[in-house]
């Protein structure tokens, strides 16, 4: 079965976690392992959804006329 999209914050949440359990550094290997590739999975979404949110920024900002105007974001 597919594991559920999570939010933003919960992928964020669960790396901030992985962080931890890796710099305790007394995880067995294969764990270390799968916890490194769990983590690199988070950083990909949560990369996604930012670039999502950046696009819909983009989109959403106006002119001086008040038309919609698409600008760089910064």
């Amino acid at each position: 079965m597919a594991e559920e999209k999570k939010s933003f914050e919960q992928s964020l949440a669960r790396l901030e976690e992985i962080v931890r359990l890796l710099e305790k550094g007394d995880a067995p290997l294969a764990e270390s392992l799968g916890l490194f590739e769990e983590g690199a999975g988070l950083i990909k979404q949560c990369s996604q959804q930012l670039d999502q949110a950046e696009q819909k920024v983009v989109q959403l900002r106006k002119g001086a006329d008040g038309t919609p105007e698409e600008l760089p974001f910064e």
